[in-house]
């Protein structure tokens, strides 16, 4: 076995003693197939679910001695009302065999509660051990899922939030030194940043997503070399042009460095700037307003830290856009999250998100901003919804990575009367198995921490957006 393919002995943690249970059985198998199988079908995730839609996945693999193999299988899926007296049918079916299976059914009811199941070569599959699909009530556990009800209206605007693409990194998941153990990508395989943001700019452009802008909470690169920068503004321009189509703000990994490997960048004192010109200037917000919308961006690193700052003159020139127009209907994106809860509940730490004093100051100009809606920020690598420290009605949401699992973005949907968040995989062959294998990563502890909640990742607001415009381009 080779340290990079499918079989790398990390991702024989990610599928985990759950699939090693239902190897022997608790997964069930079909009447047609009643025979032992020693295919396993694991992992079960309702990844997305829409008023319309739903998502899942889960992988195959087969037992082996030091865990499990994955193995090329082929996937159904089957759907029903949940108050039908009549068995789920089949609505979807793989169209090639695969370890590593995503299945998108459209045509669903608004509000409806449906049944599912799904299965691989006759096997059901089931959940890993992760808290968001197995305790009771998770749609993986009960085999049910209740699709979304739209905000009243009709849906004016549709905008992608992604962030943590680590254009350049070679090795993903490790945290201090060589530990945890990290994943690389085969040798013959591209790089996986690039394979993931090649997915999410793939996907944002299918007629089933029709995202709009695409808002960017930094940490685009691994450090900020000119090579990295440069290589991920050049793969963001064949995709759209950066001020209409993409909006993108500094992570501390994109942060100015030191070194002779940056001497060739703006000079910030005994720093160096590549970011800053391809991009824009440090500690520099920017604002972009479509059709009644405004955007606001803002540069949350700081020099030589990983955890969060916003600095005076940054500060003030927010405040100011804030209270020129304090109703207008305001998305804020930034890499940092804010909020106490994040806090105290990421696993480096209250250091790791942004600065308590500007977290404060941060949440107080917003309770005087009504027009303030959302926060999105990256850095932790999660999908997880965190409540105010103010008087605010802001939701404060952090997006999981587009570079590792569960490797995606999410869809912000505005509609006159409110909005709806869903969170996708990306779903290209390439992007699913690295995803798949980057399940592994921090001991096979990564799906317990990132993928969040079913509610984290797909939900409704209720507000009112009547007054931005209607865009289709």
């Amino acid at each position: 076995m080779t340290c990079c393919g499918p079989s790398r002995r990390t991702f024989l943690g990610a599928v985990g003693l759950t699939a090693l249970l239902s190897a022997t059985g608790a997964g069930g198998t079909s009447p047609a197939r009643a025979q032992w199988n020693p295919l396993v079908a694991t992992d079960l995730e309702v990844v997305t679910v829409t008023d319309t839609s739903v998502v899942l996945t889960w992988t195959t693999g087969t037992p082996h001695p030091v865990g499990l193999l994955p193995a090329e299988a082929g996937g159904e899926v089957r759907i029903g009302p949940a108050d039908s007296p009549r068995a789920p049918v089949l609505v979807h079916a793989d169209a090639e065999r695969t370890p590593f299976h995503y299945a998108e059914i459209h045509g669903l009811e608004p509000g409806r509660t449906y049944r599912f199941e799904v299965w691989s070569d006759g096997v059901r599959a089931t959940p890993g051990l992760n808290p968001a699909t197995v305790i009771p009530g998770t749609p993986e556990a009960t085999g049910e899922f209740t699709t979304l009800v739209p905000p009243p209206g009709r849906l004016v605007r549709t905008l992608a939030l992604a962030n943590d693409v680590h254009y350049g990194e070679t090795v993903s998941g490790v945290v201090v030194g060589q530990f945890p153990p990290g994943f690389r990508q085969a040798p013959d395989l591209p790089p996986y940043p690039e394979v993931m943001l090649s997915a999410l700019l793939d996907d944002l452009r299918a007629p089933d997503r029709g995202a709009q802008r695409l808002l960017l909470a930094g940490d685009l690169t691994a450090e900020a070399t000119p090579a990295e920068v440069n290589g991920v503004r050049r793969a963001l321009d064949g995709w759209g042009r950066q001020g209409r189509d993409y909006l993108a703000v500094r992570g501390n990994h994109d942060r100015p460095h030191i070194g002779d490997d940056y001497r060739s960048c703006s000079a910030l004192g005994d720093h160096f700037d590549c970011w800053g010109p391809q991009f824009n200037g440090r500690q520099q917000l920017i604002a972009d307003e479509i059709g009644g919308l405004r955007v606001i961006g803002l540069d949350t690193s700081q020099l030589d830290a990983s955890g969060g700052r916003i600095e005076r003159p940054q500060f003030e020139r927010l405040a100011e856009l804030l209270r020129t127009e304090p109703d207008q209907p305001t998305l804020v994106f930034g890499h940092h999250p804010v909020t106490r809860e994040s806090g105290y509940s990421n696993i480096a730490g209250p250091g790791f998100i942004l600065d308590q004093a500007d977290s404060a100051e941060l949440q107080a100009l917003y309770a005087r901003s009504p027009g303030v809606f959302l926060q999105h920020s990256g850095h932790t690598h999660r999908n997880r919804r965190t409540r105010p420290d103010t008087d605010c009605a802001v939701e404060f949401l952090e997006v999981a990575a587009v570079k590792e699992y569960p490797g995606g973005y999410s869809l912000l949907r505005l509609y006159e009367g409110g909005y709806m968040v869903n969170f996708y995989k990306t779903r290209t062959a390439a992007a699913r198995r690295w995803s798949g294998v980057t399940r592994g990563e921090f001991l096979g502890l990564q799906p317990f921490y990132t993928l969040g909640t079913c509610a984290d990742r797909n939900h409704v607001v209720l507000r009112d957006f009547s007054g931005v415009a209607r865009i289709t381009a």
